[in-house]
């Protein structure tokens, strides 16, 4: 049989096929050692058919977040405003740090809007248990505190975004944004005054490690809590607190919480 027969089209059905993908067959290249180039230029215009919805998606798919506030209240003044939004999707909402934790490993959202005070584990002791958990979910801070300390400690424990709640319904809708994109967003307010005041060094020659370690004992956490909030091992904690104590002259954790409440490391009030 001729090389070139082998070629044509055998059935009505073959020569329709091969006609309507004539543009494809040109794309592919007219191949005479392939007699089934009508088969290969379809693969191949499916596979760039996908690699192009592929490259749209992201533009399309709505940005998934997770509410976590301790008021049902505040949570659907929230929704409704990110509701009213077509790029944004809420998937979950929480009351508490555990049921935010679950969710945010559940769903894996884009952005995790957190209320600072809420019951049980401390919300901005749990930001680096969060984004170790689920690297890709920025969080947004939501919160009544606007003194930069506590923005900065925010920001420090891996939040890219700090919104007050008084100015949520001007500020939200651009802080998830802007966190979904991987862009810090600051209350504008309290982003001067982060500005103008710089932070304050470690007390009576403490190092920064020394002060975090300090700030927990004085929260009450035992060495083994510190440990995991920290990611160190117990030993080297408690190498950090003989260190402090010796600094210090300081003995009791009584007067290492005093210490501490005196110089601003923890205030007499839990955040929110």
């Amino acid at each position: 049989m001729n090389p070139r027969e082998r070629l044509r089209p055998t059935t009505a059905a073959d020569n329709h096929r091969c006609r309507a993908r004539s543009n494809l067959i040109r794309w592919v290249g007219p191949s005479r050692r392939y007699p089934f180039a009508c088969a290969v230029s379809q693969r191949r215009r499916d596979m760039a058919l996908e690699m192009s919805y592929a490259d749209e998606a992201p533009s399309t798919r709505p940005i998934t977040v997770v509410l976590a506030d301790d008021h049902a209240v505040v949570r659907s003044g929230l929704r409704m405003l990110l509701d009213s939004d077509p790029q944004f999707e809420v998937v979950a909402e929480a009351g508490d740090v555990e049921s935010a934790r679950r969710y945010v490993r559940g769903h894996r959202p884009a952005v995790l809007v957190l209320d600072l005070n809420m019951p049980g584990e401390s919300s901005l002791e749990a930001i680096p248990a969060l984004r170790k958990e689920s690297p890709e979910t920025h969080i947004v801070v939501l919160t009544m505190q606007e003194e930069p300390a506590f923005a900065r400690r925010a920001l420090a424990a891996g939040a890219i975004g700090y919104v007050i709640k008084e100015a949520a319904e001007e500020e939200l809708v651009e802080a998830v944004r802007r966190a979904a994109a991987g862009e810090l967003y600051l209350n504008p307010r309290l982003g001067a005054r982060v500005a103008s005041e710089p932070p304050p060094g470690p007390p009576d020659g403490l190092s920064e490690r020394e002060v975090d370690v300090l700030r927990l004992i004085a929260l009450g956490h035992t060495n083994a809590e510190i440990a995991n909030h920290l990611f160190l091992s117990v030993r080297t904690v408690e190498s950090h607190r003989a260190h402090i104590q010796r600094k210090l002259d300081l003995s009791s954790r009584a007067e290492l919480v005093r210490y501490a409440l005196d110089r601003g490391l923890v205030g007499s009030e839990t955040p929110g």
